[in-house]
C-alpha cells in the first residue's frame, strides 16, 4: 500500500465517522414534553424530520439538528464558518422594512415599544402583543372596571370604580367605537322537570346581555394581516378579544392594469385563479378563489364594506395543522379616508362594515 493510499485510508477512517455522527442515521430520541420557545420563536422539526426544536433566529449558530426559522425565511449559511457542520442563520434576499424611519432587514426581529414584539419579513411587518389582552367584566364587587397606566410599568392594569363612566363600557373596550347588543346564539333552556327544592344552577349566560364591537380594520393594506373585536358572546359571558386573519389584497399585485377604460377604480376584483392562503409557512388545505379590494387612480383607496367570517384549515411542513377564522370579502367601497401605508397598528381603529357574519 502506497503512502498516499495509506493517508487517504486513515483520513476516511477518522474523519468520516465524525461527520456521520451528525447526520440522520441515528434513531429519534425526542423529549416527552415539547420545548417551550420564547415569544415569536417557531417550534419546527429538526433537519432530520425527527424532533421539534425551537428555531434559531437571525445571526444564531445553526446546524442540521438546530435549524433556522423558515417561517421567517431564514436559512443556515455554512460558508461563514470554518466548521462545515455549523452555520449562521441568514435571511433570504428580501425587501427591508421601514418603521418610523428605522430600517429593519428581512427576517430581523425587533421591539418598537414595550407592548409589541415584531418581525420584518420581505417588506412586511408582523407583531404580537407583549401585554395581556384580557378584559374584566363588571361584577357586584367591581361594577365599573377600567384599565389605567401605572408609572414605571408598560402594560395597563385594571382598577375598580364605584361611579359609572361617561360612556357605556368606554373603559372596557378602549378604542372601540360602538357596541351593539346582538341576539344570543345560545338560547336559554328551561327545564320543566326540575327536582323540587333543587333548582338548576344559574349559568352566567342566563342573564347575559350580549355586547359585541365592530371588527377592527385589517392591520395591513396587503398580504396576510389580522383584525380583532371584543365580545362577551360566550358561555361565561366574559369579555374576550377575538381575532381573525384577513387579506385585503395580495402584495405586489398590479391591479391598476385591470381598471377598465374610462373608469378610475376597480372596486372588488376576484382572483384570476384558485389559490392557497399562506400563513407562517403553512398553506390552506383547500383551494380558494377569493375577492379582494381593488385600487383607484385618483388617490382613493378601496377597503372592505361587506364581509363574512369563516374558518380556514392550514397544514404545515412539519405535519401540524390548525384552524383560523378568516375574513372573506363580499364587497368593497372606495373613498378618500385612507389608512397610512405600512401602519402595523391599524387594528386600534375601527371602520364600520355591514353584513359581517360568522359562517362556521
Amino acid at each position: 500500500m502506497s503512502v498516499e493510499t495509506s493517508a487517504t485510508f486513515l483520513f476516511l477512517l477518522f474523519v468520516v465517522p465524525l461527520t456521520v455522527a451528525h447526520d440522520c442515521s441515528q434513531s429519534c430520541a425526542c423529549p416527552s414534553e415539547p420545548q417551550r420557545c420564547p415569544l415569536g420563536t417557531s417550534l419546527v422539526l429538526d433537519g432530520c424530520g425527527c424532533c421539534k426544536v425551537c428555531a434559531k433566529q437571525l445571526g444564531d449558530p445553526c446546524s442540521l439538528h438546530e435549524p433556522c426559522d423558515h417561517h421567517k425565511e431564514l436559512y443556515c449559511d455554512y460558508s461563514l464558518l470554518s466548521d462545515t457542520e455549523t452555520g449562521i442563520c441568514m435571511a433570504q434576499e428580501g425587501q427591508t422594512c421601514d418603521l418610523g424611519g428605522v430600517i429593519y432587514r428581512s427576517g430581523e426581529s425587533f421591539q418598537p415599544s414595550c407592548k409589541h414584539q415584531c418581525v420584518c419579513i420581505n417588506g412586511e411587518i408582523g407583531c404580537v402583543p407583549m401585554c395581556a389582552s384580557d378584559v374584566r367584566l363588571p361584577s357586584p364587587d367591581c361594577p365599573y372596571p377600567r384599565p389605567i397606566q401605572i408609572p414605571g410599568k408598560c402594560c395597563e392594569e385594571w382598577v375598580c370604580d364605584q361611579t359609572p363612566p361617561d360612556h357605556l363600557y368606554q373603559s372596557v373596550v378602549a378604542g372601540a367605537s360602538q357596541i351593539h347588543p346582538l341576539p344570543s346564539s345560545y338560547p336559554i333552556s328551561v327545564s320543566r322537570h326540575a327536582i323540587p327544592h333543587e333548582p338548576p344552577a344559574e349559568s352566567p349566560r342566563d342573564n347575559c346581555i350580549v355586547q359585541t364591537t365592530e371588527w377592527s380594520e385589517c392591520s395591513a393594506t396587503c398580504g396576510m394581516a389580522v383584525s380583532s373585536r371584543i365580545t362577551n358572546d360566550n358561555q361565561g359571558c366574559q369579555l374576550e378579544r377575538q381575532t381573525r386573519i384577513c387579506m385585503i389584497r395580495p402584495c405586489n399585485n398590479q391591479l391598476e392594469k385591470e381598471i377598465k377604460k374610462g373608469r378610475k377604480c376597480i372596486r372588488t376584483p376576484k382572483a384570476q385563479r384558485v389559490m392557497r392562503f399562506e400563513l407562517s409557512g403553512c398553506s390552506s388545505a383547500r383551494l380558494y378563489r377569493p375577492k379582494f379590494c381593488g385600487v383607484c387612480t385618483d388617490n382613493r383607496c378601496c377597503t372592505p364594506h361587506t364581509t363574512v367570517t369563516a374558518e380556514v384549515e392550514f397544514r404545515c411542513p412539519e405535519g401540524d395543522f390548525f384552524t383560523k377564522k378568516m375574513m372573506f370579502i363580499k364587497s368593497c367601497s372606495c373613498h378618500y379616508d385612507c389608512p397610512q401605508e405600512n401602519d402595523i397598528f391599524l387594528a386600534s381603529t375601527v371602520r364600520r362594515m355591514i353584513g359581517d357574519y360568522d359562517n362556521m
